[in-house]
């Protein structure tokens, strides 16, 4: 059986992007609450950025604009968690 590279590396982005919901919900079982982690957004971006990749190569112009948005707002979630990170007093 030949195993095709790029199947392969969507299977790792689409496997990176699940794991953000995993973390997510064990987070929030923990503190029996709906939270977010900051390693959620962190795994997204790793998710979206190789789906990305995949994407391109498949040449897909939907799944590229769709990963393309989410990264931008993925990052962006981020500089505000260290914009409020940075503002509170230590």
């Amino acid at each position: 059986m030949t195993v095709d590279f790029w199947l392969l590396i969507g299977l790792a982005g689409q496997g990176l992007f699940f794991m953000r919901f995993i973390v997510q919900w064990i987070v929030s079982e923990r503190r029996k609450a709906s939270v977010i982690p900051v390693s959620f957004w962190y795994w997204s971006i790793g998710g979206s950025l190789v789906l990305l990749f995949y994407a391109v190569h498949q040449r897909d112009p939907v799944f590229i604009l769709g990963q393309s948005l989410g990264s931008v707002i993925y990052v962006r979630n981020l500089m505000l968690i260290g914009r409020q990170n940075a503002q509170r007093p230590v």
